[in-house]
């Protein structure tokens, strides 16, 4: 045990959580601190009694005031420990990824031993978000991994946005290595082709959590009538047109998304009245359309930004729910999805279970649906969790 960190003493019984298996200690949970540990600076836990706990990085301005690294407190946190962090994911990479498939997760965050850090490769390029002070801190070591690691041509920076302002940290981005050729980038996914702008395209560029989801509707879209709502740059939309599908809409407001879904379409051999590309606003299109769809696909944004934000977006997955499911034919498929965070899955299913109720039908449930492999969690923690998913079949109601 290194006699060097900053010692966290928690609370009595307040280790019960980091015992079970939750990688995150909240401020409300400490009892003191030894030493005056920077914002991300190692520290080492202890219970009550002193039995050392867990080595982590802490920070005392936030409300998570401890994220794990590892419950071996003799551990040294130093290059070796990310290089063989890195190593496990590679490895688990190599077995949940096919060889038809360039573009995936490598690291997610938590899940990967790896807390505030995001690496997504596309190809020979990756993109990068780091998110946390303490993973801030090991930037510089985390880099040389990957380098050292990985054939790269490229690697590209997006550490942005509300979680690096609670952390203390500015905005980040730019190239940290690498040719810096060009924002524009053709990958390939189950064999599929898709274009992806790291740059400007929302998170790194590309959904890859949908992967696993993506496959699963190829496989339902034979000779149906496709409805992808919030389609972004086409990724459902290209696999049900490849899994048969005789007619596909996309819809989204975004007319760069929509120019990049029609790219994208076309680069796998789908252009033509069947496959129309819709710039509209998904609400109003839900409200006003007559058209009847066989499979009907609901991937918004987070509408839950904050814990404010939840009545809001629950009447807002209500609506769209409502919506859809009157527009689905007898014995239709509707794949509805929730990426907020603050959206608990037990509160989703009774957003969609409201809507069907509203909508006088029955909603067989087929499965639930989450992110693909590449993007693990911890079991104990589910917060990582934030895609939820519910593949429902409508049935008249009694």
């Amino acid at each position: 045990m290194n006699c060097d960190y900053a010692i966290v003493t928690l609370k009595k019984g307040r280790e019960a959580a980091l015992l079970r298996g939750h990688p995150w200690i909240f401020s409300g949970a400490i009892a003191a601190v030894q030493g005056k540990p920077a914002a991300g600076e190692l520290a080492l836990v202890q219970d009550v009694a002193g039995r050392p706990l867990a080595l982590g990085f802490f920070n005392p301005q936030t409300d998570i005031a401890f994220r794990l690294l590892t419950r071996d407190c003799s551990q040294v946190i130093n290059p070796d420990f990310w290089h063989n962090r890195l190593q496990a994911a590679i490895k688990l990479r190599r077995r949940v990824v096919d060889g038809q498939t360039n573009a995936y997760r490598l690291i997610n965050a938590e899940g990967d031993g790896f807390p505030g850090l995001i690496v997504d490769v596309y190809n020979a390029t990756l993109v990068i978000s780091v998110t946390t002070a303490g993973m801030e801190r090991q930037k510089g070591h985390i880099l040389d991994a990957l380098i050292s690691q990985l054939k790269l041509s490229q690697i590209y920076e997006r550490s942005e946005g509300r979680s690096r302002a609670l952390e203390g940290l500015e905005n980040s981005t730019g190239f940290v290595y690498g040719d810096r050729k060009t924002n524009l980038l053709e990958i390939r996914e189950n064999g599929l082709k898709f274009e992806v702008d790291f740059l400007a395209g929302q998170k790194t560029g590309f959904f890859l959590d949908q992967r696993t989801n993506r496959e699963r509707m190829l496989k339902l879209s034979t000779a149906a009538s496709v409805l992808n709502c919030f389609a972004y740059t086409g990724a459902f939309s290209v696999y049900c047109a490849a899994g048969g599908a005789r007619r596909v809409v996309s819809l989204d407001i975004s007319k760069t998304a929509c120019a990049a879904a029609c790219k994208n379409l076309q680069l796998n051999g789908f252009a033509g009245d069947a496959y129309p590309v819709i710039t509209e606003d998904v609400f109003n299109f839900l409200r006003q359309s007559e058209e009847s769809f066989d499979l009907i696909i609901l991937d918004p944004p987070a509408f839950a930004k904050t814990k404010r934000d939840v009545a809001q977006a629950a009447r807002g997955y209500k609506e769209i729910n409502l919506r859809a499911l009157k527009l689905l034919r007898p014995s239709g498929l509707l794949a509805t999805f929730s990426c907020s965070n603050f959206i608990e899955e037990e509160l989703f299913d009774k957003i969609v279970l409201g809507a069907a109720q509203d909508a006088g039908i029955k909603l067989q449930l087929l499965s639930r649906l989450a992110a693909g492999p590449d993007h693990p969690v911890l079991l104990g923690h589910p917060e990582g969790r934030y895609l939820k998913g519910l593949l429902g079949a409508k049935i008249a109601a009694d």
